[in-house]
């Protein structure tokens, strides 16, 4: 099967650790070895996330004041190299090294996308009510809640046409295992003389990651996180995870914008248009999830 696999940020990334490059190349050693045990058996495109990352990589940006703070598509594109990076080196311990690719890719979206007026994508750490509404009020930093605490969010547009899909669908068809899309892509908009330019957003990268999947022919998307499921009732004494859901149950779901809400959107868009394949579980589960064992699998 040819299975496009995305990684969570925070299966990078775990809620509550230090957020250095230690901690972080230690995660992506772990999720090595499960993407290496599927693509044994499997073909498989590679993305991920880059919340915690990309946002990391925001305040220290702003910390030198001398420099005006990059913008974030320019990040975007950062998190997508060093993730990309950490990745393919570890995969190179389980895989033949001359057949992994990361590739940096730009995603057009549209810049009247209402996403622009409504930010809901987090990015970056956590924050105590204090310093989220410093950070707002210095920085013009929009916060919402994220749990007990408070994270930055940003726009997240639609993702509609990957620039470099003709590049990742060759290396694709020469058995390359490409790590692409990573962090959503790098979000670009058409200038109008044949160009682009980037935009200040986050595209989400389970969006990205069904684009990408119906744009190479996928079998099958896995989206891979730090929780085993979606849940029915979650965060109450009565959560219970959805381990095999319909079209139709899983649109009536109410779940948050920021999180789980895109990766069932995406799930759900992927078995709409091709019928194939597509589940949401936890990272160390990903061998079990392909043979449907574990995680919440979407049926048509």
């Amino acid at each position: 099967m040819r299975v496009v696999i995305a990684l969570g940020g925070n299966a990078l990334l775990r809620r509550g650790e230090l957020m250095d490059a230690a901690v972080q190349r230690g995660n992506v050693k772990i999720a090595a070895e499960a993407i290496a045990a599927v693509a044994r058996d499997h073909q498989v495109v590679l993305t991920h996330g880059n919340g915690p990352q990309v946002g990391l990589l925001a305040l220290q940006n702003a910390a030198y004041e001398p420099v005006a703070p990059y913008p974030l598509d320019v990040l975007d594109a950062e998190t997508e190299g060093m993730v990309g990076y950490l990745l393919e080196q570890e995969l190179g311990d389980h895989l033949d090294r001359e057949r992994l690719a990361t590739l940096l890719t730009q995603i057009i979206v549209d810049p009247d996308d209402p996403a622009f007026t409504h930010p809901s994508k987090f990015v970056g750490p956590t924050f105590a009510v204090d310093d989220a509404c410093r950070l707002t009020d210095t920085r013009g930093w929009a916060m919402a809640r994220d749990g007990d605490a408070y994270r930055r969010v940003v726009a997240s547009p639609e993702p509609l046409e990957i620039v470099e899909l003709s590049t990742i669908r060759l290396l694709v068809a020469w058995g390359v295992t490409v790590i692409c899309s990573g962090g959503g892509g790098i979000p670009v908009m058409a200038d109008g003389r044949g160009g682009l330019q980037g935009v200040e957003a986050v595209i989400d990268k389970d969006l990205a990651a069904e684009l990408l999947a119906r744009g190479v022919d996928a079998e099958g998307l896995l989206l891979l996180t730090d929780v085993d499921g979606v849940y029915q009732g979650w965060g109450t004494d009565e959560a219970v995870r959805l381990e095999q859901v319909s079209l139709a149950q899983l649109w009536a779901l109410d779940l948050p914008a920021g999180s789980m809400g895109p990766k069932v959107d995406a799930v759900g868009r992927f078995v709409q248009h091709t019928g194939g394949f597509a589940a949401i579980g936890a990272l160390a589960d990903a061998e079990a999830i392909l043979r449907g064992e574990a995680g919440t699998i979407v049926v048509r």
